[in-house]
């Protein structure tokens, strides 16, 4: 059996007679670049209590909806700002333009800012 006096309670007691007992937490130390990372606040993982993060800049929809177009050459009419209606079929965009192909004419190339609205045209409309 263990000896009562190498138990815990018996250093416990011995501790008590002194006057003061020094208690230092020791912490060990972390290299310098692992504690800049672990202490360097990630917006990502930053989140308000009960909010949800807002929504990401950008939804793709214009981008899956011109690359639908595109690839099933569909004919679509454009309305610019200015009253004039545009048909033809869409070749290629980009962040501010959009270049329409056209049968038997040339192609322009159309900025978005000038765009009232795009439709897909209807089969009675091409004949």
């Amino acid at each position: 059996m263990k000896n009562p006096e190498s138990t815990g309670a018996a250093r416990a007691r011995e501790r008590e007679k002194d006057e003061f007992v020094s208690r230092k937490l020791i912490r060990p130390t972390l290299p310098q670049q692992e504690r800049t990372v672990s202490n360097v606040a990630r917006p990502e993982k930053i989140a308000v209590a009960g909010r949800k993060s807002a929504p990401g800049d950008q939804t793709y929809a214009e981008m899956f909806y011109f690359q639908k177009q595109i690839q099933g050459k569909t004919p679509m009419t454009l309305v610019l700002k200015n009253g004039e209606t545009l048909v033809g079929t869409i070749e290629w965009y980009d962040k501010n333009c959009i270049k329409l192909s056209r049968n038997g004419r040339s192609g322009l190339l159309i900025y978005k800012p000038a765009i009232r609205y795009i439709y897909k045209s209807s089969e009675e409309i091409r004949k």
